[in-house]
């Protein structure tokens, strides 16, 4: 599924992953391939990001929102 990870200033990640997991604000939870469609708020935390090829990467957030349609997962961050 495809990945991109947009901050005001600058695009902090877009590529093809297998998993991304997110600190939302009733609690973490993990996007896999053909999720359902949602939106929803982000709270302070980590976002976990699992690649088809390499290492897991982690990024810091302070807070935003996420939606998932089509295989498509598209994050704003503060």
């Amino acid at each position: 599924m495809k990945l991109e990870i947009l901050s005001p200033e600058r695009t902090l990640y877009k590529g093809d992953v297998d998993v991304v997991t997110l600190p939302g604000t009733l609690g973490r939870f993990t996007i896999l391939q053909d999720h359902a469609p949602m939106i929803s708020s982000l709270k302070e935390g980590i976002i976990r990001i699992k690649p088809y090829e390499g290492e897991e990467v982690e990024l810091s957030i302070k807070g935003g929102f996420v939606e998932v349609k089509r295989n498509e997962v598209s994050v704003c961050v503060e």
